[in-house]
């Protein structure tokens, strides 16, 4: 069979395998009771959810990739992200059944980013357009290992509305699948590319109005894979690292600048909150359908100029940067107005 043939059976089994199971733990929330989301104070719905989106996406992943590895030689050293994989999909399963202290989590994102480091997975220099300064190998791994953690965690804390993280796994690896293509690595490709299709098939039904969650151990594995695809396409010689960043940006920027404006006022980062900017817009009054829209405009723009900037000149890919940095400062203003001219109603 053609490498075609199997990598087309590949993403349409991610996609299907990944729509059905949706569509079956939806209807049926009893077959993992305990797996609910209920409404806290950093949620942005009112009912009652399954959360099992996770275990739908990863059994998806799963079978995708068991099924590509007959034609393609999928990013190396895949033993090690498996293992990494297992190790935090199953302490974020358990959180999902019920609380598990932050400690626990921590250490298991800990041992799933030193697995990986072993594996040969790697920040291994600063990169800029037109510049690149080679890390020495003890700050590199102590880099690689916070954000390795930080991707798992940022993914989570980002996936708070309906049709969210699903939407930026869709634009997300699209693009470094797209780039994968273009620098003609099919199987980093395709291992981007059935992340795209899982997380398509959890799109039919967590769109807005949502009728499941992924739960933790969807949010981290998408967080671990992110993190882990974009060091490896690095490494290839596929993308310049920040080419990664600004696919994934929507999520990096708003979850990195919240934790350090919630640093700087001295609040406890660790507790919940709504500080992000799509819960503020959601409170400010837009609906999650328009916030999401607006995102998905905005993660389509990301994932198009990551996309393009890999073969602009230093010049323009300056340019870029700026143009994005100047995007995000006036999103940041437009969440404030927004929340300055919500409408309050009387107590």
């Amino acid at each position: 069979m053609s490498q075609v043939a199997i990598a087309s059976i590949s993403l349409a089994a991610a996609f299907a395998i990944s729509a059905l199971l949706i569509w079956w733990f939806s209807q049926s929330p009893a077959l993992f009771s305990r797996m609910v989301d209920l409404p806290n104070e950093r949620s942005l719905h009112a009912g009652v959810l399954p959360r099992t989106g996770g275990v739908a996406i990863c059994t998806a992943l799963a079978v995708a990739y068991v099924l590509a590895l007959a034609a393609f030689p999928l990013p190396a050293p895949w033993a090690w992200i498996g293992g990494a994989l297992l190790l935090v999909g199953g302490i974020s399963f358990l959180d999902d059944h019920g609380e598990v202290p932050a400690r626990y989590r921590l250490a298991a994102h800990l041992g799933a980013g030193i697995l990986l480091l072993v594996g040969g997975i790697t920040w291994s220099g600063i990169e800029l357009p037109g510049l690149y300064r080679e890390l020495p190998h003890a700050l590199s791994w102590f880099l690689t290992l916070g954000y390795l953690v930080w991707m798992v965690n940022l993914y989570n804390f980002m996936d708070g509305m309906d049709g969210f993280a699903g939407g930026m796994a869709v634009f997300g690896f699209g693009a470094l699948g797209v780039l994968g293509w273009q620098g003609h690595d099919p199987g980093f490709a395709l291992a981007n590319g059935v992340v795209v299709a899982a997380a398509a098939g959890f799109l039919l039904f967590n769109f807005p109005p949502a009728r499941i969650f992924l739960g933790d151990l969807g949010s981290a594995v998408l967080g671990l894979l992110a993190a882990t695809l974009s060091l490896i396409g690095t490494r290839r010689g596929l993308f310049p690292f920040w080419v990664a960043w600004l696919a994934f940006s929507p999520f990096i920027v708003d979850a990195t600048w919240t934790l350090l404006r919630r640093l700087v006022r001295g609040e406890r980062v660790w507790e919940a909150h709504c500080s992000h900017h799509y819960q503020r817009l959601v409170l400010a009054g837009w609906s999650h359908r328009r916030t999401v829209l607006w995102s998905y405009l905005l993660m389509g723009a990301c994932a198009a100029t990551a996309v393009a900037a890999r073969d602009l000149g230093v010049r323009d890919q300056w340019l870029l940067l700026g143009a994005w940095a100047a995007i995000y400062f006036a999103i940041g203003i437009k969440t404030r107005l927004a929340e300055r001219s919500a409408v309050i109603p009387a107590p």
